[in-house]
């Protein structure tokens, strides 16, 4: 059966990636689009949508799936009056900006009796689910490295304005690294955490977004573009974090490193959609000082978004993903609070 879909917000991340996704993927069928912005609904046909300014008209008898792709600080008020409704919902990155409003998403699954879905789709390339396979080899998780630094990439409109956003790279950029290393970490709470913030690029236009237009106009903002943290789970395993919207590097990079008992895996790659990026994903393990190159299937840009679809037939059938996805969300947004409590001045 088609799942029918209704579109909460059509801001960047619904233009760029869900409105074509859920076009060509032939599980689901698009059948409302929801923003009170008129000018965003323009252009969309609304003969064959239900084209509408609030959510009141969504309801569960036409709806099969919301996906909420609304600016930051929308997400969990969004989500909470869909999931009342007792509308499956899937929320875009962050799902939420706090763990007070994780609490909330959590008890609004609970009392709509159905599903909340989301986290980064990061988890679903090719070549970081080569890394889960290598880190099943590594034994014992000892520390694992995370970094995305962009050679340039600050973003503008609301993704810089903290009231909106929730924060600067580290909400951004961080979300996508700490969703995707979790399930390395067997869900073992933050113990102890410290970070720093930064904004020495923030407001040079040489670093502005370059690659999307739509990203890159609009007021600079009240966030850091470069963010560094260390985390230490209950389990004593150990986390050093690095976000840069901007940096002096040539290109954008994304590496993670994580370290066993039995080995070192070391993936370099370039998360997103840049156009600055490395020339493809480089897996390795290494292990009694040998390093091998672990092969990685090629795949286009954003195909981990495909993929993320491609499980949510299965998921909103299953009952025992309910609270799943809140839990993984409430692990990374209690990590990105600590680090930013722990800096000494927010930028």
């Amino acid at each position: 059966m088609t799942i029918r879909v209704a579109l909460v917000g059509l801001g960047v991340a619904a233009k760029s990636i869900w409105l074509p996704q859920l076009a060509d993927h032939p599980a689901f069928e698009l059948t409302a689009v929801v923003d009170p912005d008129h000018a965003a609904r323009d252009g969309l046909d609304s003969g064959r949508l239900g084209v509408s300014s609030g959510i009141a008209v969504l309801t569960p008898s036409e709806v099969d799936l919301a996906v909420v792709a609304a600016p930051n600080h929308l997400h969990c008020e969004l989500a909470c009056a869909l999931l009342a409704k007792g509308i499956p919902t899937f929320v875009e990155k962050p799902i939420c900006l706090s763990t007070a409003e994780a609490d909330r998403l959590r008890q609004a699954e609970r009392d709509g009796g159905t599903v909340l879905l989301g986290g980064s789709a990061a988890r679903y390339r090719a070549d970081i689910r080569a890394l889960y396979e290598v880190a099943g080899r590594l034994g014992r998780i000892r520390h694992v490295d995370l970094g995305w630094v962009r050679a340039g990439g600050v973003p503008g409109g609301w993704f810089t304005q903290r009231g909106l956003s929730g924060g600067g790279a580290l909400i951004d950029l961080g979300w996508h690294l700490l969703d995707t290393v979790s399930p390395l970490l067997g869900g073992s709470a933050v113990a102890q955490a410290a970070g720093t913030l930064s904004a020495d690029f923030l407001h040079d236009e040489r670093h502005r977004v370059t690659w999307r237009a739509d990203l890159g106009g609009g007021t600079l903002g009240d966030v850091e573009d470069t963010a560094r943290g260390f985390l230490v789970t209950e389990d004593g395993v150990s986390v050093s974090l690095r976000a840069g919207w901007a940096s002096h590097e040539p290109v954008d990079t994304t590496t993670i490193r994580v370290e066993g008992s039995e080995g070192t895996a070391t993936l370099s790659c370039t998360f997103g959609f840049s156009t600055d990026r490395v020339g493809g994903p480089v897996l390795t393990h290494l292990r009694g000082g040998k390093s091998e190159r672990v092969p990685v299937a090629a795949e286009p840009i954003g195909a981990e978004y495909r993929r993320q679809l491609d499980l949510i037939p299965d998921r909103l059938a299953d009952p025992t993903c309910r609270g799943q996805a809140i839990q993984d969300a409430a692990w990374t947004v209690d990590a990105i609070e600590r680090c930013y409590a722990s800096a000494a001045v927010y930028v």
